[in-house]
């Protein structure tokens, strides 16, 4: 009697121990289900070349299931970047849709605002103020000819064009010194962003007489060399 007794207690504590594991299994696989992580996704339509702002930016939490390796978790990793190709409305970010900072140095044309364009003119030493302009520095653009006064003299007459251009690069720099050390290259070009009309007005310029850059204060600037704000 007593060894049936024991056999029926061990039946049922074998019973009870297996139901047990396969509750913590059962619980462990719906915890593993219902774990989410959050990802950066567009919350706007992101154009292929466009800067990636964080207003066009939100983390959206998703099953950790769903989650592609190449995700993007973090705002900063996407912020400032230039979009690789077309990044639909709700779409994750991945880690190749994003353009490398080092790109901007490769293809000036990344650097075009939108409704802007980049147009060169040619520079002396005197022009560029010594070859000191930079990337992302303001300038304002001076025009001087030479026209005839009353008395039938040359004299020089100079106007303002424009005020604080941006400078999208000086010779084939298209970089700060802040975000690429390089040694001091002199240079006889700058690139400006202008709108298209100005572009115009600024070739016409050049051809008539002589263009000066006057530099105005650096606009700032963070810590990755990146303006904080666009005028």
């Amino acid at each position: 009697m007593v060894i049936m007794l024991s056999l029926v207690m061990g039946v049922i504590t074998t019973l009870l121990f297996y139901q047990y594991i396969n509750q913590l299994n059962t619980e462990k696989v719906a915890t593993a289900k219902d774990k989410t992580v959050g990802v950066v996704v567009a919350k706007e339509k992101i154009e292929k070349n466009e800067k990636i702002t964080s207003k066009k930016l939100e983390i959206v939490q998703k099953p950790a299931k769903d989650v592609l390796p190449q995700s993007i978790t973090s705002l900063p990793d996407a912020e400032g970047k230039l979009a690789n190709s077309m990044i639909e409305k709700g779409e994750t970010i991945l880690s190749h849709h994003l353009g490398s900072e080092q790109e901007e140095g490769v293809y000036v044309s990344r650097k075009v605002r939108d409704g802007y364009r980049g147009v060169t003119v040619g520079v002396n030493i005197n022009q560029s103020v010594s070859n000191l302009l930079e990337p992302e520095d303001e300038v304002d653009v001076v025009f001087t000819k030479i026209i005839k006064n009353k008395a039938k003299q040359d004299v020089p007459q100079s106007i303002l064009l424009f005020n604080k251009a941006r400078v999208l690069a000086v010779g084939r720099k298209m970089v700060t010194t802040e975000k690429k050390k390089e040694p001091y290259v002199e240079y006889s070009s700058v690139t400006l962003e202008l709108k298209p009309a100005d572009a115009v007005r600024l070739i016409n310029a050049s051809e008539e007489g002589k263009i000066h850059f006057i530099l105005n204060k650096r606009p700032p600037m963070s810590e990755e060399g990146k303006l904080t704000q666009q005028q």
